[in-house]
This record gives C-alpha cells, structure tokens and sequence, in this order.
C-alpha cells in the first residue's frame, strides 16, 4: 500500500478533498487545520471528497470527514459528494453510516483536479490524542454500531 496523501483544490466554493493511499491519523492535524480554513472561507460552497485513488481510509480520517458533513448540514444545509467506485470502501463508508450523511457516487468518471497537498505535520501527542478522540466521538455519535465499535477506544483515550 502506497503511504496516504491528501490534496485539496477550491474553484468557486467548491472544494474538492482528494485522498490517495493509505490514509491514516498522521495527516489529521493538517486536515483538521484545512477544513477550519475550508469554513472560514466567504465562497464556501460544498464539499466533494474524491476517493477513486485511495486504498485505505483510518477511522480518525473518516471522524474527520464526517465532521465535514455535519457542519456543511447544520451549517449550510448540503450534503457533502463522496466519489467511490471501490466497493471495499465503499462497504466501509456504508458500515460506519456515511451513506445516511454523504451522498455516495460509484462512478469514476468525474475529472477533478487536486494539486495542493496537506502537509504531513509533525505530530505532537496531546494535538493527535485530542484529534483521535473528537474523530472517534463523532463517529460514535453517527449510529449505535459505532457507538458499540469505538467505546473502549474513546473511553480509554478519555482516561489517559
């Protein structure tokens, strides 16, 4: 597996979310900074994740991203785009109950364009423990399933 990458493009608002490889909690404090960024922009119009490229997505990265869709409801009243043709991760993205917050396209045909990477941040243990624990509370928060699956995890995070 390739090592993760997220590349991030605005036109008009939009802002499209690119993931490549294995995207893992090593890129959440640069992702957590863009998507303060992404709302504080005046143009802010939607949001489209474009996962055609990537092999596997952490579940630190999917709270991150589910956080994106709860703000752009709450705030905004869209629903963010998932484009996914892999059905592997499209059984993740099910499993975790994005398809009740994200509208999920199969298709690989669209051409959006990425050319920005976030930065791989170095990695201060409080900042990522507090990342870790908002992502997983979020996905918790999403359905039963998660609140069963990420107990412990935050539980324990909670009490260290």
């Amino acid at each position: 597996m390739q090592p993760g990458h997220i590349y991030v493009a605005e036109q008009e608002g939009v802002n499209v979310i690119k993931m490549v490889g294995d995207v893992r909690l090593t890129l959440c404090i640069s992702f957590d900074k863009f998507i303060k960024h992404m709302f504080a922009e005046d143009d802010f119009a939607s949001v489209v994740f474009d996962l055609r490229q990537a092999e596997a997505i952490d579940s630190t990265t999917l709270g991150l991203m589910a956080k994106i869709s709860i703000i752009c409801q709450d705030q905004f009243h869209i629903i963010p785009v998932v484009i996914s043709p892999d059905e592997g991760i499209n059984r993740l993205l099910e499993s975790m109950g994005f398809d009740d917050i994200f509208e999920i396209v199969r298709s690989a045909n669209p051409n959006l364009d990425c050319s920005d990477e976030l930065p791989l941040e170095t990695l201060e243990e409080h900042a990522t423990k507090a990342k870790v624990l908002e992502a997983h509370k979020i996905l918790m928060s999403l359905n039963e399933n998660n609140r069963r699956e990420f107990r412990d995890l935050v539980e324990c995070l909670e009490q260290n």
